[in-house]
């Protein structure tokens, strides 16, 4: 997950976490052994690797994760890309992936959140059927999705 977070230039960390993230803290290991040690109650999540034939070598190119709301008929979902494997459909593969799981955890609804000027995951969840909702102040929008 380390190796992860390197690939991850200081625009798509803010994209996906709405701000600057040093590696150091993104890497720390408390909370790198809170979101790889997840509670299966609570979260899900998928991770998209590639295995180098060459030298055997597993990287992690991309994360999508469920993490289901109080009340546990709800969840938030949000996915992270390694940039060198943007736009090739990684994270719509991820995020189509979760929606059936979404529904299998007899979900009644998905959300996510994102910045208004992320243009390229809102067209992702919209090809998928998300609406979005434009809250009355802050710069983000949030994609939501009734199972």
């Amino acid at each position: 997950m380390v190796k992860f977070h390197e690939t991850l230039s200081d625009r798509t960390v803010y994209l996906r976490y709405f701000c600057s993230l040093s590696l150091n803290r993104r890497t720390a290991h408390e909370r790198l052994a809170r979101i790889c040690f997840g509670d299966y109650e609570r979260e899900i999540v998928l991770v998209a690797d590639y295995k180098d034939p060459k030298t055997g070598a597993q990287h992690i190119l991309g994360v999508g994760r469920l993490n289901k709301l109080e009340g546990g008929k709800e969840a938030e979902v949000a996915v992270l890309v390694s940039d060198q494997h943007q736009r090739r459909g990684l994270g719509s593969e991820l995020l189509r992936r979760l929606i059936p799981i979404a529904r299998v955890e007899k979900l009644n609804r998905l959300t996510a959140e994102m910045l208004r000027d992320n243009l390229a995951i809102q067209t992702i969840f919209k090809r998928l059927g998300f609406r979005f909702r434009l809250p009355t102040k802050g710069s983000s929008i949030q994609a939501v999705l009734d199972l």
